[in-house]
């Protein structure tokens, strides 16, 4: 029976994923230079796959200042995600968990500053029991360390937990702490491989929370009975 629904954070509550995108190849053609998109797609949903400074460096074959153009693109990411609505869905699942008796939490690979700087002002942090982020652990996804670490938080078996992810180093962590997981794919990652996915959906206003439980639940029981 699922008793908890865990959500990643980036390009799932909030479209970030298609900005920091965005900021980071107008670092690059600043320079001179593209950052090409399936170079990037192996940062989505990890932490350290790619250093987009270092490349860069490499590709203008001179060192640049770092803290410079930190600065100017996160001044650049914020004017762009601080009014971003929350994602189709999001609010309504958000609304239905306490309803369906599911606990709330939050695992993601960022940290624990982004995401209260977004949930905050939005007024959303009191929905999340547990937010477990890259602070929290030593691998980033794919490792499964930090869906371990939210279930146990929250108190429940893996097989008990749905969460809701949009990448695939998020599907993998998922999947390998023994979780089910929903796949909503963003702009971003659409192309990726979710065949291991519970089940995969255009947006989270397809199907209400309702609906989603009992697919799983009857999957749980069809899996137990064969």
């Amino acid at each position: 029976m699922i008793k908890a629904l865990i959500f990643d954070f980036d390009g799932v509550i909030i479209d970030t994923e298609g900005p920091e995108y965005v900021t980071w190849s107008e670092v690059y053609a600043s320079h001179g230079q593209e950052l090409p998109l399936p170079l990037w797609m192996t940062a989505i949903g990890t932490r350290d796959a790619f250093d987009p400074i270092a490349h860069l460096e490499t590709l203008v074959k001179q060192p640049l200042d770092r803290e410079k153009v930190m600065a100017k693109k996160r001044a650049r990411l914020r004017s762009i995600v601080d009014d971003a609505p929350l994602l189709p869905g999001v609010s309504d699942y958000l609304t239905a968990a306490p309803a369906l008796g599911l606990k709330v939490g939050i695992a993601s690979s960022a940290t624990r500053w982004w995401i209260d700087s977004l949930l905050g002002p939005r007024g959303l942090a009191h929905h999340f029991a547990v937010i477990c982020t890259s602070d929290d652990v030593r691998l980033a996804k794919p490792d499964p360390e930090v869906y371990q670490k939210a279930v146990d938080a929250l108190g429940v078996r893996p097989s008990e937990a749905v969460a809701i992810e949009d990448s695939a180093h998020g599907l993998a962590a998922a999947r390998a702490a023994g979780l089910h997981c929903v796949v909503v794919p963003n702009r971003m990652t659409m192309t990726m491989d979710f065949a291991a996915a519970s089940l995969k959906l255009g947006s989270l206003s397809e199907r209400q929370l309702a609906e989603v439980v009992r697919l799983l639940d009857a999957g749980q029981r069809s899996a137990r009975e064969t």
